[in-house]
């Protein structure tokens, strides 16, 4: 989760991830893509690995959620205003700054559900690999992953490109980055780059980039806002 205290643009990026943006009060979302009408509302729930740039007109609170999760949309869904309040709502710890970093995610992602419908169905070995993958031991080779559930490499891949419709490498550097993400607020960039598994600080900037549309010093802004906002100060101008 992000929350920031002011309006906001990010760059052109494609996130292997569902994204729903809720603006904070009477603000609204707007997402562009090359050649397409700006899609504008209160909230937005994009789909995963649609390539876009989004702004935000207000304060706003960004929330991820795994591809698998929700059924499968091919175009940006609008939310509106009581939708997009209801999620911020579910959050429970949400001012006019948007929410600090006890919010209740389950309870958002519960309500997020109930709005887009119930999730596909994975085959269990996808399952328990992805978890393996992105969750328990992201280091694991593909081989030995595929060992544990029954399946040949190539086979695994496969799978998985076919119920969730994105790699497997992409998923494993969307993992790494929701790590890296995680640390930024206490450490520094070179040290949430090596705790995450990336090569080096570059290898990091180049994925917030491609998956997020903003550097890592701008994620650790966003990041560190919810810190502060939960200890009664904030960061936002």
């Amino acid at each position: 989760m992000f929350a920031e205290s002011r309006p906001n643009h990010v760059a052109a990026h494609r996130l292997p991830a569902w994204k729903a943006v809720l603006a904070i009060g009477a603000g609204h979302v707007q997402l562009h893509r090359a050649g397409r009408p700006v899609v504008a509302a209160p909230g937005l729930l994009v789909p995963p690995q649609l390539p876009h740039s989004c702004a935000a007109t207000a304060p706003y609170v960004a929330l991820f959620i795994d591809a698998w999760q929700l059924p499968p949309y091919r175009k940006p869904v609008r939310l509106g205003a009581e939708e997009a309040r209801r999620l911020v709502a579910a959050l429970g710890t949400a001012d006019a700054h948007g929410p600090d970093a006890d919010a209740d995610l389950t309870a958002a992602y519960t309500e997020l559900r109930v709005l887009a419908g119930p999730s596909p169905v994975l085959d269990p070995r996808v399952a328990r690999a992805i978890h393996l993958c992105t969750r328990v031991a992201p280091d694991t080779p593909i081989a030995a992953i595929g060992k544990e559930v029954g399946l040949s490499p190539p086979r695994l891949r496969a799978l998985i490109q076919r119920d969730v419709g994105i790699p497997l490498a992409r998923l494993r550097r969307w993992s790494r980055l929701r790590t890296a993400v995680a640390d930024l607020p206490d450490a520094t960039v070179a040290a949430a780059a090596a705790t995450a598994g990336f090569a080096d600080q570059a290898h990091l900037t180049r994925t917030a980039r491609d998956f997020l549309g903003r550097t890592p010093a701008s994620l650790r802004h966003a990041a560190a806002e919810v810190v502060d906002r939960s200890k009664g100060t904030s960061t936002g101008a």
